[in-house]
Formats: C-alpha cells, structure tokens, sequence
C-alpha cells in the first residue's frame, strides 16, 4: 500500500482538536491522543473537480493568487456537501469566471499524490459572456487556442492530455 505523504496526513482531530498521532500497522490512519476522544481519522484522498473550459475553440486557463506570474492552469474546486462532480464543476465555473455551462463531458480522473486530492476532470463548453474573475482566488486568465494548448507534467495537466488525445486523436 503507498503511504499518504506526511505533509498531505491530517494533523489534529477534527472532533476535539487535539493532536493526531500514527496507528501502528495502519498505514494512512491517524488516531486522536486526547485519552477522552480516541477517534481514528482515515486519511482518505480528497475529492476534486477540475474544468477544462471551452469557449470558442479556446480554452479558459486561470492563475491562482500567488502563483508564478506564467503559471496557468483549469479552474478547480472542492466539492459541497452532496454535491455530484458534475454539478461542482459547473458550479465552480461560474463562481470564478462567472460564465454558464453548456456542456460538461467527463475526461477521467486522476490523482494528485501531493496533495492527497483524486481530480476528477471534465471538458466543460461554456456560453458567451464576459469572464468575471473571482478576485478572492484567482488574480488573472487567458484563452489559450485548443490547437495551441499543452498539457503540464503534474496534476490536472494528465487530464489536458487526454482531453488533447481524445480531441486530435
């Protein structure tokens, strides 16, 4: 079984905040030392959505606050409680570009080990209308020529390359 990197475990119980501590034998779980809570937290991956958004053959990146001035990459968020990916995804592209989904294809889901996060990505074609940025996450964006676009080596760049596959086979 591969270990959950340190960084990635949780660090205090979310029941009554103490410190968590390792469960021998039990790779990726954490158990609480308060001796009056005990509880075992499971270092399950957290789910993620991730857009590839399309709009008129372009696709929509985004630079996150405080990433690199070049850094750019799909529009990305956290699932609410009860919340299908599908819906997330669309519900995230309008939080922060403020646009409406059209379409939503599933492209496949990947893990991002670093951050003990499973994206699920979709290709998500958006209607016209002017980008709103969510200026609370994101500080810019760029429309990038599908024929243009390249996937990076990490994260959500697998699933710009299958997207990419699957579009230019």
């Amino acid at each position: 079984m591969t270990q959950i990197p340190e960084r990635a475990l949780a660090a205090f119980c979310r029941h009554c905040g103490s410190a968590l501590a390792p469960v021998a034998d039990a790779p990726n779980q954490r158990r609480c030392t308060s001796p009056d809570c005990g509880k075992v937290t499971y270092d399950n991956p957290i789910p993620v959505v991730a857009g590839i958004v399309e709009r008129d053959g372009a696709i929509l990146l985004v630079r996150s606050i405080g990433w690199p001035a070049e850094w750019f990459g799909l529009v990305t968020g956290f699932l609410e409680p009860h919340e299908l990916p599908e819906a997330g995804v669309v519900r995230e592209i309008k939080e922060e570009l403020g646009l409406d989904a059209l379409a939503c294809r599933f492209v496949g889901h990947y893990l991002f080990k670093p951050m003990n996060q499973l994206i699920m990505a979709y290709h998500v074609e958006v209607g016209p209308g002017e980008v709103r940025l969510d200026e609370s996450e994101l500080e810019a964006w760029k429309a990038v020529p599908v024929e243009k676009l390249r996937p990076w080596p990490f994260g959500t760049g697998e699933a710009v390359r299958d997207f990419l596959a699957r579009r230019f086979g």
